[in-house]
């Protein structure tokens, strides 16, 4: 007999794994040194793949777990996601989808500076909360 599908969310939780990693690949380079304009750059593009991976293997996992949206917005599946225990920090979210939309829109060096700050200090906490969170639920075949 062969065994399951893998669910939805399981591929695109691979996808987010190697996003998550190679962020946090260059925010510890940056912690070691100064990063050079094309670094933060990279960064920056790194943090804008690695945050719609986020939302959409959130919302992968919570549809698998029965979680039905009106809409499908990164607002409405942040919510949802906070309300279901997936993630804590939903202010913290939310400002993540706030600078990830001021960098897909904006360019101002000042923005950008306090965006790699905050990828630093504040989101990929985020991000490595959500990986170690789905990894168990995938290790151990709960919620879906």
């Amino acid at each position: 007999m062969a065994s399951p599908a893998p669910l939805r969310w399981h591929y695109r939780f691979d996808n987010f794994g190697r996003a998550y990693v190679r962020l946090r690949q260059i925010i510890e380079v940056g912690h070691e040194r100064e990063l050079a304009e094309i670094e933060k750059e990279g960064a920056i593009q790194r943090f804008e793949y690695t945050w719609e991976l986020a939302w959409k293997v959130m919302k992968d996992y919570l549809q698998a777990s029965g979680t039905t949206f009106k809409t499908t917005t990164p607002t409405s599946v942040i919510k949802a996601a906070f309300q279901a225990g997936l993630i804590e920090n939903g202010e913290d979210w939310m400002d993540a989808l706030d600078a990830r939309n001021k960098m897909s829109h904006v360019y101002d060096l000042e923005v950008f500076e306090q965006v790699i700050a905050d990828v630093s200090s504040r989101f990929l906490g985020l991000f490595e909360a959500l990986y170690f969170r789905l990894t168990e639920e995938k290790l151990g075949g709960e919620g879906a």
